[in-house]
């Protein structure tokens, strides 16, 4: 029996992501793969995307979603609660839940220290939703930020920090890993002395299944600059945060 040489596979592998009919999400994996990046669940892959991509991957999601309603033996064509279901689920994660992933971070303007301000500034709470890796359940919460400018940081609106953090919640996330990608991403804006954010949500995943408690919630927190260095700094911030999350 003859066998294909593995130089011949890498040419046809191309050619049949160039065919009509490849899933959109298959060409999307491509991309990614010959830029050598990672698509882990809480990663931004606007950068792949083209016009008309997201129109195309929908489409993919609600057949691939009718298949796993198919298969928990779910009668979409006669109940009439269910048979548009599929393309709900899909437009919910693409255009609502999990657009962080697949759209650019949102416009924000930027004005320079005109003032030279240097005195800690406080933004919260804003509340996030986001849903958890694991199981897709919601995470749903605040978040507190602190900012202490110097005469070169980039000063952002009140409501700029609201569209950062719902764009990086916008994922399927880690509470850890949200918390320092949201970090990230305003350390990088602004260019502060220091930063701090406390992030405090209710993960259904165990309050909807496992041990079913919602009373729970998890607290954390990242500190970046003279916030880890000045104690006194850091206790400032977490005495103006509300008394539930001091307890």
């Amino acid at each position: 029996m003859l066998m294909k040489s593995n130089t011949s596979s890498a040419p046809e592998t191309a050619l049949a992501a160039d065919d009509e009919g490849t899933p959109m999400s298959v060409k999307i994996r491509e991309r990614i793969a010959n830029a050598r990046k990672r698509f882990n669940a809480n990663d931004n892959i606007a950068e792949f995307i083209e016009p008309g991509d997201l129109e195309k991957l929908l489409d993919e999601v609600e057949i691939k979603m009718q298949g796993v309603l198919d298969s928990l033996v779910i009668d979409t064509e006669n109940d009439h609660n269910t048979n548009n279901t599929a393309r709900r689920v899909a437009k919910m994660y693409i255009n609502e839940v999990f657009k962080g992933r697949y759209l650019h971070a949102p416009a924000i303007t930027e004005f320079p220290n005109a003032e030279h301000l240097n005195e800690l500034m406080i933004v919260g709470p804003i509340t996030v939703r986001s849903a958890c890796s694991h199981h897709f359940c919601p995470v749903i919460g605040q978040v507190w930020i602190g900012v202490l400018p110097n005469e070169h940081t980039n000063v952002i609106g009140l409501s700029k920090y609201a569209r950062l953090a719902e764009w990086v919640m916008g994922r399927p996330q880690i509470q850890e890993e949200a918390v320092v990608q949201l970090a990230d991403l305003i350390q990088e804006k602004t260019q502060p002395d220091g930063l701090a954010i406390v992030m405090e949500a209710s993960h259904y995943c165990m309050g909807w299944r496992g041990v079913k408690d919602l009373d729970s919630k998890m607290i954390n927190s990242v500190m970046r600059g003279v916030f880890l260095k000045d104690p006194n700094l850091r206790r400032e911030f977490l005495s103006l945060i509300p008394k539930k999350i001091n307890g």
